[in-house]
């Protein structure tokens, strides 16, 4: 190879580089964005393509209808809890007015004649009560710090729900040019991985819809228990206040701005005992079902071990935020299956393997089914 063709190729590679590396820049304010519309468009799929055969194949109808279904549904809730909260501000302020001026009221008879615990109970409120002076001193000069903490909060909510707006606008583009995506996603991979690109394409795909499916799962399982628990307490609304656990579920600290503010209400109304009970229902109960049924259900749908399921949805929160939780599982299903098939070896390895004991069966690996209700990276065929 003469000088010439080297300083070509040489130029060739720099100029892909920098054309690969400002595509990246551009698209880095959407990254999230993106993600979450590929998420949203692939969990949906089927419900998609059977509303498209409905209208007559007419996909550009029935993905504008299921991202105005998905608007409603998503972002509706948001809007809800907001203007409610807007309602019920000035009833909130006049109640931590009330707190400043008169302090905490003092523990009910029958709460301080319990056996055993009554007087703890009873000497430890006294000493809050006598402590309350300096406390609503110490409140008052954080009055101004909180005021901004929340209003930074705002601002992020504000931001979050501005990118789920947008994920949900990509979402469309995903649903009618979806197949071509993943036509392309399978050929890189094939470059890749090669014969294994099209199970390792299935398995991300089969692990994102387990993760979507545990969240959606935990999200109702932990509603169901929030409104019992609030119906039981007593607490107006119940139902309501449930169905907006159902949407606060999918982030790790949603169900407690529902159960806590009521058990607040409670104890405000001179309910003590059942603000008590309220708050061990929704840390004993509500919340342990995220830790203990979300990563059930996705490690069903993935065939991993119950512990890389936890570790995925925990690690990756940790490392990614919310969007970790999709994330988080999914690498590690790939690298699981990408370290159990390089550790057993051929089929003939595996066979003498479990001869001696040494090694348990591997998950086969799903089979592929010519079904168009499946989303194409469910498939290891083009789209024809």
């Amino acid at each position: 190879m003469s000088s010439g063709q080297l300083i070509e190729k040489i130029a060739a590679v720099f100029a892909l580089i920098v054309l690969i590396g400002g595509s990246l820049l551009v698209l880095a304010p959407f990254t999230t964005a993106l993600l979450w519309g590929a998420i949203l468009a692939f969990s949906s799929w089927h419900p998609y393509t059977v509303l498209s055969r409905w209208l007559g194949n007419r996909r550009s109808l029935a993905a504008l209808i299921c991202v105005l279904l998905a608007t409603v549904v998503v972002l509706g809730p948001f809007v809800y809890a907001g203007a409610s909260f807007s309602a019920h501000l000035d009833d909130l302020s006049a109640l931590v007015d009330r707190y400043m001026e008169h302090g905490l009221p003092q523990l009910p008879a029958w709460l301080s004649s319990l056996p055993y615990v009554g007087s703890y109970l009873q000497r430890s409120w006294d000493s809050v009560i006598n402590a309350d002076s300096e406390m609503v001193a110490n409140l008052r000069k954080l009055i101004a710090p909180v005021g901004h903490v929340l209003l930074g909060a705002g601002l992020s909510i504000g931001a979050g729900l501005g990118q789920l707006a947008l994920s949900i606008i990509l979402a469309f583009f995903f649903y009618t040019g979806g197949e071509f995506a993943i036509a392309w996603l399978r050929a890189g991979m094939r470059r890749i991985a090669g014969e294994r690109a099209d199970h390792l394409l299935e398995l991300a795909g089969s692990t994102v819809k387990g993760v979507v499916y545990g969240v959606l799962g935990t999200a109702f399982i932990q509603a169901v228990l929030a409104g019992i628990g609030l119906w039981i307490s007593g607490v107006p609304g119940a139902a309501i206040l449930g169905f907006i656990t159902f949407f606060l579920s999918v982030i790790p600290v949603g169900p407690p701005l529902v159960w806590l503010p009521a058990a607040l209400w409670l104890y405000h109304t001179g309910a003590t005992g059942w603000a008590i009970f309220l708050v061990v229902w929704g840390v004993g109960v509500v919340s342990m079902a995220d830790n203990i049924v979300k990563p059930l259900l996705i490690s069903k749908g993935t065939g991993m071990p119950l512990i890389w399921i936890m570790l995925g949805v925990l690690g990756g929160a940790l490392a990614f935020g919310f969007l970790g939780v999709f994330i988080g599982p999914t690498l590690l299903a790939v690298a699981y299956a990408l370290l159990r098939d390089w550790t057993i070896g051929s089929q003939g390895e595996l066979h003498h393997d479990l001869k001696q004991g040494a090694a348990p069966a591997p998950v086969a690996a799903p089979a592929v089914v010519d079904n168009p209700d499946v989303p194409p990276a469910a498939t290891g065929k083009h789209p024809g």
